[in-house]
């Protein structure tokens, strides 16, 4: 049996690897009565942490959130996960975080045993990072922005566009969104009345939060996508659709744009860009036949490229 010093931290071990544990689990997982479970409970209690008791035939106990922050218990592949997360974050595209992650980064790795320092140490030496570009967002803009996401309160905020222009903006916040080095906010503009995606480096927000409200349905199901979705549109604002004769089999792979099928022996090819002349020069690439569907300019350049072509000395 367990002393119980070796008894506590187990069992605290345990409280944080699942929700909800009945009072017998824990006493055959330990090997003790339920009664020295309770005194056991008691003595974690005392320490400070939040321990719960859940209601129910068969009873139980769940670690919930206290006042202050106790010691937390992990596993080898967990305390890796966290160190290492904690190095990208010193490096990352979050100011003001880089000075407290180096300093939990030091309070971790005074605790940690001598082969999980290997592995940790292995990894950071091994690995080469490319300098980050681009803005970095405010720490406390994200944090802000994700508890106003849970408690459903307006946010208020100076929002800086593309173009420099800056102006107030009000939106009841969905979700934040990474992709690559920056992070976006999703949300209804209450003033647009609609829903419209923010970059989180061009936010300052203001103080104090508007008011709460009743959460809508997001524009997409899988918010993530449509904020993909949007950045391909204004990174790549002309599209050009092609009705090709050729199986969408053939197609699809051959092209970085979206291919429908539209029967056994056709399909129809979207793609986006910023050029109609690259446009025109991609389809027909692709040696098949095909037909524009739209926009009509795109026709022009394509007999301009043929032309030119049939000019041109071989």
């Amino acid at each position: 049996m367990l002393d119980t010093s070796a008894r506590l931290l187990r069992l605290l071990f345990l409280l944080q690897t699942r929700r909800d544990w009945p009072s017998a689990d824990l006493a055959d997982r330990l090997g003790v009565a339920p009664r020295t479970v309770r005194r056991d409970i008691d003595r974690l209690r005392s320490l400070g942490y939040p321990v719960h008791s859940t209601p129910g035939v068969s009873g139980g106990y769940r670690l919930g959130r206290g006042a202050e922050l106790p010691p937390l218990l992990l596993d080898d592949d967990e305390a890796v996960a966290v160190a290492v997360g904690l190095r990208t974050a010193a490096n990352g595209t979050v100011t003001g975080i880089e000075e407290t992650s180096l300093r939990a980064l030091a309070k971790l790795e005074q605790v940690l045993p001598a082969h999980l320092r290997s592995r940790v140490n292995t990894l950071q030496t091994h690995t080469v990072r490319i300098n980050r570009e681009g803005p970095t967002v405010d720490a406390d803009v994200l944090t802000r922005a994700a508890a106003a996401c849970r408690d459903r309160e307006q946010l208020r905020f100076d929002y800086t566009d593309h173009q420099g222009r800056s102006a107030e903006r009000k939106a009841e916040p969905h979700s934040l969104v990474t992709k690559g080095n920056r992070w976006y906010l999703v949300g209804w503009d209450v003033e647009r009345a609609a829903w419209r995606t923010y970059r989180a480096d061009r936010i300052r927000l203001r103080t104090p939060n508007g008011p709460r409200f009743v959460p809508r349905e997001p524009p997409e199901p899988d918010v993530a996508a449509w904020v993909q979705n949007g950045l391909a549109h204004e990174m790549w604002p002309v599209e050009g659709r092609f009705l090709v004769h050729a199986p969408a089999a053939r197609i699809a792979g051959r092209t970085a744009g979206t291919v429908e099928p539209d029967g056994d022996d056709r399909c129809v090819l979207t793609l986006r860009g910023d050029d109609l002349h690259l446009m025109a020069v991609v389809v027909a690439f692709l040696d098949v036949d095909f037909e524009v569907l739209e926009p009509p300019e795109l026709r022009d350049r394509l007999h301009v490229l043929g032309r030119r072509l049939l000019s041109s000395r071989i």
